[in-house]
């Protein structure tokens, strides 16, 4: 059974690093290497990446030329896809070389009357301090908000809705080529009535376009794979505790108790309880741990609640949320964040 493999930003770059080329290579090495237990049989394996720094750097990168407006985001997005897929793939054949790769530029298609359109609130790119912020809120109409350290451009993070090339993503895998996609959540587009696509100035949360990607090849299993080696009840207090499994409903249950940090873990535990829903299995845990992962001695596990056996659908994720067998939501806050 298909399995997607979703390599968290941090895993890819990690954190205090600068975002140089020999950085990035050494630390997708590391990334191959660490899926080689995935890797080595023949089972079908999807994967998809962290965009994070590698914006951030072409954001720095563009904003330094006065005389070339800011590359809008959509396109930054794309070329992050192909950067990061580009080095990834090369190192997966070095480390798996009996397997074929694929990297596919993926757009993932969003709603233009999504309520997070209006609302920027995911942040991208370097800190600045607030002379800086401002001016560039004012030059250049960024949207920007306080950040831990200084100032940040927030942009919109719409709900994810399906992917535009999933066909394109069922046929690879059915060859049996392991492919790269949905990169940094995929280039998000709205479509028209005309089925023309046309990019949006956003970001996807990586984590849900994940939920998407696995639906998508009908993967019963998805790995998050970050630089902490699971969920943790209480994070940074004296009581913190990793936790070894929950349920969907569990799941919810600890957002809502706001026991997990909200810009962080929290969207990876609301795509897992959302993946539970339909029906799949996630892990959550360190890329340097991918075997005992796997063999259930380390990480977090979330499952469906109660023993639902249907396997999830390929269609397009729609309500991430909702839908048949999905958990019940615990509060209305995280409802809204996930559904329609």
């Amino acid at each position: 059974m298909t399995a997607v493999v979703a390599l968290g930003g941090n895993a890819l770059a990690r954190r205090g690093e600068p975002i140089s080329a020999e950085v990035q290579r050494r630390n997708v090495e590391r990334a191959a290497n660490a899926l080689i237990p995935l890797l080595d049989g023949d089972r079908p394996v999807v994967i998809t990446h962290g965009n994070g720094p590698q914006v951030g750097l072409l954001l720095l990168e563009s904003e330094a030329d006065p005389a070339v407006r800011t590359y809008p985001l959509d396109v930054l997005g794309a070329e992050t896809e192909g950067m990061v897929g580009y080095l990834l793939e090369q190192a997966l054949i070095r480390h798996a070389p009996h397997r074929r790769y694929a990297t596919l530029l993926t757009q993932t298609v969003v709603d233009p009357a999504d309520p997070a359109m209006a609302e920027p609130s995911k942040p991208v790119g370097p800190l600045y301090d607030e002379p800086t912020a401002r001016r560039l809120e004012a030059e250049l109409g960024y949207a920007v908000a306080p950040d831990t350290g200084g100032w940040r451009r927030v942009v919109p993070s719409p709900k994810p809705l399906r992917l535009l090339e999933e066909q394109a993503i069922r046929d690879l895998v059915e060859t049996g080529t392991t492919v790269i996609a949905a990169g940094g959540g995929g280039v998000p587009v709205v479509v028209d009535a005309d089925g023309r696509p046309r990019g949006v100035e956003g970001v996807v949360d990586k984590d849900l376009a994940a939920v998407v990607l696995a639906r998508t090849v009908g993967a019963r299993t998805l790995l998050l794979l970050t630089d902490v080696d699971g969920v943790y009840r209480d994070f940074g207090a004296p009581t913190r505790a990793r936790i070894g499994r929950l349920d969907a409903t569990g799941a919810w249950k600890l957002l809502a108790d706001g026991q997990v940090a909200r810009g962080s873990m929290a969207p990876k535990v609301e795509a897992a309880a959302a993946f539970a829903g339909f029906g799949g299995t996630t892990m959550i845990g360190s890329l340097d741990q991918v075997e005992d992962l796997l063999a259930g001695r380390a990480g977090t596990v979330i499952v469906p609640h109660g023993h639902r056996r249907t396997p999830p659908s390929r269609e397009g994720a729609g309500d991430l949320a909702g839908g048949s067998g999905s958990a019940p939501m615990a509060e209305p806050a995280v409802s809204e964040r996930m559904g329609t």
